[in-house]
């Protein structure tokens, strides 16, 4: 019995002992306003693993950190904590543009540093905890057992809590032109198939792979978006969901090979980002993802502008008219091919006379720039071919004269929108870029819209590996050099860099306007876009149709089909909606879609005249993702509101205390009619006087929407 009793102390003991050696493992971090707490520990296997709370209720359950290497027994275990330092951050900066014109970053930050004994080497995983969620990277330092490697996979784990209900695409390493799916997290492989459409490029990595940015909410109602913030010199992070326990993988795009990233140290990973929120507005209005980045990198930023913007492009889309010139050349040799002695299609859309209509509306309705695509050598045999040689950004088409129309927009207080077009020929885009950015200066333009559609030169690469990356911030930081702002089409997903480099002033990089041209999307994209895609940055989503139906297009005898039928052609929004989208989707860059036929005399174009794009103050005043959204920006004295619903009509009451106290606005709105969903082009347009004190009603209709601009009454 007392040998007994003595081997039940001395267990005790053991197991006091061992309790209290873990316990002296784990590291922990509050956010400032004390919400968020984030674990840290390393296991037996000398595992790095991490939790995370929001107000006392798990978020992220415990998760793996660690890198597989390539030839290298890995950055995955045998590590233990060699050193913890933790810090307190609060600044407030101001964006170059943005929605609003400050931004507090605070958080509370812990660096550890781990000692991988059996390698002797040594890496730093470092969290910031602010209010809003949390950011992690893995960093590098110069040491001699880990100096250049290469990623074989990138092995971060996120574990979910529960069956989440996920808003995703699927992952790719080439697109990111998906339709949402909405759906449980167990059920995405079943429906996988489904939810995959056809692009120009495009390259599938798993039946339970997703992108970020991903929102989720939990059954008890908390709001949870992983994503990645900076990412320079990195592969693109996916997901890969494990379905049967639920947990997220990071998946990184590779490279042609099949490698997923070469490192030099020193050097560090993008950020891992958790943002988490009770309040669905919180993860609308979270600044983490800038915050997550380093400040501007530019002492002379004012060549920098939001604008307003139309353009010579949506003719082409709605097969109105071509980017080429001719249809007379089934292969272009440029600096050979002689377009003097081709017969024009007279269907070109950047032709003198056409854009010249475009600068004169343009300048008649207060809008600063007009994009041209289409005015190059060489859209003939442009795609589908892996042709190298593909462009020159230099030499104009026959009927489009560059200086001659520069100096007219010159004359009437508008610049011309470069367009380049690479086809992803990226080695051919490289080698011309700076002969490229200088033909813009020379001739007066200062903004120029980058496309990568088709699959990547050098062939193998993909639109989202490092290599290419690379070149996306490449092609940035050159056109800095001569104050050229850049809006990137088929790049890689926006991660915040626009802080760091503003000229970087717009992306697609995600389902937009064009595709209501190719079959539609689902009538809750636009009210999903601001909690996913738009947490990285703005997005330039062309909105503005009024021809709902393309009744314009439609009645063009000889519109050129290469997009569908035109049965097909119905955008699934009203009008109404098409005019909110202005104020939900923010962008510094932002443009009226439509052919401008469509608007002359229209009274609801009045709203793109009334709106600034340079925004003071944004809010989200009300929102559940997919659902529906209401979002209310300040320009100067003018306030905007934009309302929008998924399938079901909807009506919502907002307070207008967002407005300055004291002051009386005459409020115009633009609503959907009674009959709007039947016919969405169907709109009305209301006055009132308004002050802070009064309440709306926003009535929606079934895709519908509504806008509201709120200018100061003449006293």
């Amino acid at each position: 019995m007392r040998n007994m009793k003595a081997i039940c102390i001395k267990l005790t003991c053991f197991l006091l002992v061992l309790f209290m050696s873990s316990a002296a493992m784990a590291e922990s971090i509050t956010s400032p306003n004390g919400q968020l707490q984030l674990n840290f520990s390393v296991n037996s296997q000398g595992e790095p693993v991490y939790e995370l709370f929001y107000k006392g209720k798990a978020v992220i359950k415990p998760s793996k950190l660690g890198l597989e290497l390539k030839n290298d027994p890995g950055l995955m275990n045998g590590f233990t904590l060699a050193d913890t330092q933790t810090s307190t951050f609060d600044e407030t900066w101001e964006p170059v543009w943005g929605e609003v014109k400050q931004i507090r970053n605070h958080y509370n930050e812990m660096a550890v540093t781990l000692d991988q004994k059996a390698q002797d080497r040594n890496i730093i995983i470092r969290f910031r905890l602010f209010d809003d969620g949390l950011g992690f990277r893995y960093e590098f330092p110069l040491q001699k057992n880990l100096n250049y490697f290469v990623i074989k996979e990138e092995r971060t784990q996120f574990a979910m809590t529960g069956d989440h209900k996920a808003f995703w695409i699927p992952g790719d390493y080439d697109t990111q032109e998906y339709d949402f799916t909405e759906s449980k997290l167990s059920e995405i492989c079943g429906l996988m198939k489904s939810a995959i459409t056809g692009n120009a490029s495009q390259t599938q990595f798993s039946p339970t792979g997703v992108q970020t940015s991903l929102q989720m909410k939990t059954a008890d109602g908390l709001y949870i978006n992983l994503h990645e913030a900076a990412l320079v010199d990195y592969s693109c992070m996916h997901l890969n969901l494990d379905d049967k326990n639920l947990i997220f993988e990071s998946w990184l795009t590779p490279d042609a090979v099949g490698d997923k990233g070469y490192m030099q140290a020193p050097c560090k990973s993008p950020w891992r980002t958790v943002i988490v929120s009770d309040d669905a507005r919180d993860i609308l209005a979270s600044k983490l993802t800038l915050n997550l980045n380093e400040p501007c990198a530019y002492e002379d930023v004012s060549w920098i502008k939001p604008v307003k913007y139309v353009g010579v492009w949506w003719e082409m889309i709605a097969g109105k008219s071509t980017w080429a010139y001719t249809d007379d050349l089934p292969s272009v040799k440029l600096g050979e091919t002689d377009y003097s002695k081709t017969k024009p299609n007279g269907r070109h859309g950047a032709n003198n006379e056409n854009v010249k209509r475009y600068i004169d509306f343009a300048a008649a309705h207060g809008f600063d720039q007009v994009l041209v695509e289409g005015w190059n050598e060489g859209w003939e045999d442009w795609f589908g071919h892996s042709k190298d040689y593909v462009f020159d950004f230099v030499t104009p088409y026959p009927d489009f004269d560059v200086k001659m129309l520069n100096a007219y927009a010159k004359s009437k207080g508008v610049k011309l929108m470069m367009h380049h077009e690479t086809s992803s020929s990226v080695r051919n885009y490289e080698r011309h870029m700076d002969k490229a950015y200088r033909f813009m200066v020379d001739n007066g333009y200062n903004a120029v819209k980058s496309g990568y559609v088709g699959n990547i030169i050098p062939r193998g690469e993909h639109h989202y590996g490092q290599w290419m990356n690379n070149h996306y911030l490449y092609a940035v930081k050159k056109a800095a050099d001569y104050k050229i702002c850049v809006n990137g089409h088929e790049a890689v997903r926006p991660t915040g860099l626009c802080r760091t480099y503003p000229n970087l002033i717009g992306n697609e990089s995600a389902r937009g306007t064009e595709y209501e041209a190719f079959g539609g999307s689902k009538p809750f994209h636009t009210t999903l876009l601001p909690f996913n895609r738009l947490i990285g940055g703005p997005m330039d989503y062309t909105p503005g149709i009024f021809d709902i139906d393309y009744s314009t297009a439609k009645a063009d005898k000889g519109r050129i089909e290469w997009n569908g039928p035109n049965a097909e052609c119905c955008i699934k929004t009203t009008l109404a909606r098409q005019i909110a989208n202005w104020v939900i989707i923010y962008s510094p860059l932002q443009m009226a879609a439509d052919l401008i036929e469509n608007y002359e005399g229209h009274p609801a174009f009045r709203f793109f005249r009334d709106f600034d794009a340079d925004c003071d103050w944004s809010k989200a005043l009300q929102g559940e993702i997919g659902d529906y959204i209401v979002v209310a920006r300040r320009a100067k004295d003018r306030y905007f509101l934009g309302a929008g619903t998924d399938e079901k009509a909807r009506t919502l009451v907002q307070k207008l205390d967002f407005l300055e106290p004291g002051v009386t606005y005459t409020a115009t709105i633009y609503a959907d009619a009674p009959d709007a969903g039947r016919n969405p082009e169907a709109y009305l347009i209301g006055k009132r006087a308004v002050t802070a004190r009064d309440t709306i009603r926003i009535e929606m209709a079934e895709r519908g929407g509504q806008a509201i601009t709120f200018i100061p009454a003449e006293k």
